[in-house]
Parts: structure tokens; sequence; C-alpha cells
């Protein structure tokens, strides 16, 4: 997630829960919605992001459906396709975060030193090296996905939904895990959300993710959500022990690993009950 200085772009305007829903999409994407509010008013919002996120992921698994049941692209086409388009309706701001993240724990010193390195603006080896990896994965296991969905059925695509949930599922773990720092965007995140917001958020998800995979099954769909839940825990830990405290870098990597672990929580139940179809 791409730290930015407070700017007009904050500037205060009327304060609504709609519009701080808007300010987090027009923040966090490149969608054209143009609506503006503080970064405090958004970050008040930031246990209901998973579940606006789901818009996002509705559009992905739109266009997965399209290429598969009526263009019939090969799955690894479109898997590269659907996470391609994630990143950048994204504005690759968490992705971003992720290589930066790849960088700073790569380094050898201490948490200020690694902090620093983070906040250079070229990408070192370690974070070309974690942002591959990353993304090596996400793609084939998106065409796993893609390849339940050929075999057994297209209800599978609804899981994308599930996992771009579980990606903010992801951030609000780690917000609800780790302390904040003094500067950049990211404290807002981090210092807005409480346990008892977290615990909303993750049942309205929780239920969300059981209407979605009610064809696949509902504990694959739940599981995607706890996948996501660790991912954002494990990002926690090793922020934790490496930098102390979490910025905007370790919330972008709590999101695209709290993807990454819902896709491979799922996809390990998927392969225990429907292995033998492919």
């Amino acid at each position: 997630m791409k730290e930015e200085n407070n700017d007009d772009y904050f500037e205060k305007q009327s304060p609504s829960i709609l519009r701080s829903i808007g300010g987090l999409l027009t923040f966090s994407t490149i969608l054209p919605l143009n609506v503006y509010t503080t970064i405090e008013e958004m970050a008040k919002m930031t246990w209901f992001w998973p579940v606006i996120n789901g818009f996002i992921g509705l559009i992905a698994a739109l266009i997965a459906f399209i290429l598969t049941k009526f263009i019939h692209f090969d799955p690894l086409l479109v898997a590269t396709i659907v996470y391609g388009f994630l990143l950048i309706v994204n504005g690759f701001n968490h992705f971003d975060g992720l290589m930066d993240f790849g960088d700073g724990v790569m380094v050898h010193g201490d948490p200020q030193k690694k902090l620093g390195i983070m906040k250079d603006p070229m990408t070192g080896v370690g974070g070309i090296s974690t942002g591959f990896i990353v993304g090596t994965i996400t793609i084939a296991a998106y065409a796993s996905l893609i390849n339940y969905a050929y075999a057994v059925g297209f209800s599978f695509i609804l899981l994308i939904i599930v996992a771009e949930i579980s990606a903010k599922i992801g951030l609000t773990t780690c917000c609800i895990c780790s302390k904040a720092g003094d500067d950049g965007i990211g404290k807002y995140f981090i210092q807005n959300m409480n346990l008892q917001n977290y615990v909303i958020g993750l049942i309205i998800c929780f239920i969300i993710s059981v209407a979605l995979s009610l064809g696949p099954g509902i504990h694959i769909g739940l599981l995607g959500i706890i996948g996501g839940a660790f991912g954002g825990a494990l990002t926690a830990l090793i922020a934790k022990r490496h930098l102390e405290i979490a910025n905007g870098d370790v919330l972008g990597t709590s999101n695209e690993l709290g993807r990454l672990f819902s896709l491979i929580a799922m996809l390990i139940l998927i392969s225990i009950n429907f292995s033998a179809l492919l």
C-alpha cells in the first residue's frame, strides 16, 4: 500500500457512512467514483472494507465467467487476466507494498534500517523475488480454480469473490494484530480498528462466503475466510519480528497474502472433495 502525503485528496467533506465507503473505493482503486473525504473518515470503515472489496471480486468473477463460459480460454490465461485485473484496479498499491515489504524483511539490521529500506523508491532482489513468488502462486491457484469450474461447475468461479473478500480480511486481521507507526497513512487504518468491529465484519463475511459457496460447499467458503485471516496474522507476526510496527506496506502485504492463503485453503478442500472428477 503506497504511502502518500495528506493533500487536497483528503479535503474535508460532509461526513457520512456512504461517503466513507465511496472514499475507501476511490482511495484504494482506480475506479472513477470521485468520492473524496478525509483519511480519518475513510479509516472508520476499515472493518467494512472486506465487504466493499467483494464488489471488486464480483467484477473479477464476471470476467472469469465470460472468458470460461463463452470464450473458452485456457485456465492459465483466464487466471492471469483475472489477477492482472485485480492488480490494475487496485492501482498496484498492495502489490507495491508487498515488494517493499520483501525488501525490508530480507535486509539484516535493526527495525529502523529495515523500514528505511522499505521507503527506498528502488526495488531490490528481495522485493522482486517476493512479488514473483506470491504472484506466480496466486496465478497458479486461480488456474486450478478455473480448472474445477470447467470440470465440475461454474459456481466455483464465485469463490473468486470469496478470495477477494478474504484479501481484505487479511488486511483487517493485520490491523487488529499490529501496532501502528508514528507516520504514514497505514496508521489510520490500524488505529481505527477495534476487536468488536473486526468480529462484526468477520461474521458478515462468513455469511457472504456461505451464500457464495453453496455450490462447491459452504465449508469451502468458510475455510477461504479463515485462510485470509491466517495470511493477515502471519504478515503481522513477520512485521512485528522484523519491524516492530506495521505501516501501509505491511497492510498491502497482508492483502496479497490474505488472498493467496484464502485460495490455497479453498483449493485444499476442493481437491479433497472433487479431485477424482478432474
